[in-house]
């Protein structure tokens, strides 16, 4: 009897071990599917789970997407480029008479409109420029009195008509000299009162530069402000001899924002001679964006019309990471990203050719892309 119960208890020990194994077995292979048809790099990176990301997070980190389009190194010239104001975009102030500054209406980086008045200037040349005005319109309108009392004499066949033609001549003269101090008045902007002359803005924009002190005397043509429009600028980018040569008006050109994100661009022209000291021509790139400030240096890629045919896909060399040995690139899908192996061939410049493993029209994670490696290393650690 004995026997028979040990011989129970050792079959329902058997059932609940090969029971608890099978539920392992299931528990470790569940969560991989079996394969199906693959290509050869979904094979590789089959085992690479995607990432879920929301695009606030990818805001929040940093990570820029970028569309990637086919053609070799050859197909980008990268140049370092810098903001500039184009000639309608900025505007320097000086003070159109010698005086002292009695008003400032405007500080360094306020708003100006095209016309207002930012500084005025108490000058003694501000009222000889008023008074001589105010003596030629009393000439102007002696003369036109003049004038009309001959013609009517004349008319009248008192006058000869050599008197009448000699007051049109004088009313002519002082009609002209009313013209130039109006002119006069008007370069200088005089103020009503005859004392002062105004520094107003000829454009709309901020101002970026202020030397003028109240109280202070300049003299005539001193450089008193700066304004800038930040909606008028370009970029100008040093590019070699031999690049300048496959460059066209009209070609594309990618511009490197700051904080990784990209912006569209078109050359506008580029200089048919060299710059003496760097022995480089300039590229003058038309730009659509106001994120960017006068004076800030960034990165170009210009695409030359003129360049050789390649399939290569060109990205950020810090687009490609390294997963378990592989190299990869993160793929953006609906929800987030996706690893998926690459081939890369050669590089220069920050910049690298996949040879495959990459379709032109893919957008991919480019700066930042670390953040996703160290995610999904993240994810697996959890997992395991």
């Amino acid at each position: 009897m004995k026997r028979d119960n040990r011989l129970i208890y050792g079959a329902a020990l058997a059932v609940i071990l090969a029971g608890a194994g099978g539920f392992g077995l299931a528990k470790l292979t569940g969560h991989k599917p079996v394969a199906t048809e693959t290509t050869e790099h979904e094979e590789e990176a089959g085992h690479l789970d995607g990432i879920k990301v929301t695009p606030q997070a990818i805001r929040s980190a940093g990570i820029a997407v970028a569309e990637i389009s086919a053609g070799g190194l050859s197909s980008e010239i990268l140049a370092q480029g810098t903001v500039m104001a184009t000639p309608n975009g900025q505007a320097i102030l000086t003070a159109r008479a010698g005086g002292a500054v009695t008003r400032l209406f405007k500080r360094l980086g306020d708003p100006v409109k095209a016309g207002e008045t930012i500084a005025l200037i108490q000058s003694r040349d501000a009222g000889q420029i008023s008074a001589d005005r105010s003596s030629a319109k009393a000439r102007a309108d002696l003369a036109q009195l003049n004038l009309a009392r001959e013609k009517s004499l004349y008319e009248q066949k008192v006058s000869p008509r050599m008197a009448y033609e000699q007051a049109q001549a004088e009313a002519s003269a002082a009609q002209a000299e009313l013209r130039r101090t109006g002119a006069a008045v008007s370069a200088a902007h005089v103020t009503d009162d005859g004392q002062s002359v105004a520094v107003t803005s000829p454009i709309t924009g901020r101002i970026t530069s202020s030397t003028a002190i109240l109280g202070a005397f300049v003299q005539p043509e001193t450089e008193l402000f700066r304004v800038s429009d930040p909606n008028l600028i370009q970029v100008e980018a040093a590019i070699s001899a031999a690049d300048s040569q496959r460059i066209v008006t009209g070609d594309r050109v990618i511009i490197e924002m700051p904080g990784g994100a990209t912006a569209d661009a078109r050359i506008r022209s580029v200089t048919p001679s060299l710059n003496a000291e760097t022995r480089a021509a300039t590229a003058v790139i038309d730009v659509n964006t106001a994120d960017l400030t006068p004076g800030l240096s960034l990165r170009v890629r210009i695409m030359p019309s003129q360049a050789g045919t390649s399939n290569a896909i060109v990205v950020p060399d810090e687009a490609v990471q390294t997963v378990e040995g592989q190299q990869v690139v993160f793929v953006r899908t609906a929800d987030g990203f996706k690893p998926q192996a690459v081939v890369v061939g050669q590089s220069s410049a920050g910049r690298v050719e996949v040879l495959s493993g990459l379709s032109a029209g893919q957008s991919i994670a480019t700066r930042n892309a670390f953040v996703l490696k160290a995610e999904l290393g993240k994810g697996e650690g959890e997992e395991h």
